[in-house]
């Protein structure tokens, strides 16, 4: 797992894998990943998300606002 900037410093995000149709997220709270997918998330998340990541910003506030329940 690609480890998370957190450029803002309050992010709940602590790492993520970007696949070609999916991206993983490891949270800090449960330490668990969630698997977002171009089948259950949709591809304009999934990329919005795999953007979000490799900036180091707005992926847990992305993820809060439009995909906190489309994970697998």
């Amino acid at each position: 797992m690609q480890p998370y900037k957190n450029l803002s410093g309050r992010s709940g995000v602590r790492a993520y894998v970007i696949g070609a149709d999916y991206i993983l997220v490891l949270f800090i709270r449960g330490n668990r990943v969630y698997n977002y997918t171009y089948t259950k998330a949709g591809v304009q998340h999934v990329e919005n998300m795999k953007r979000l990541a490799e900036l180091g910003k707005g992926l847990n506030t992305y993820i809060n606002k439009y995909a906190r329940e489309l994970f697998d």
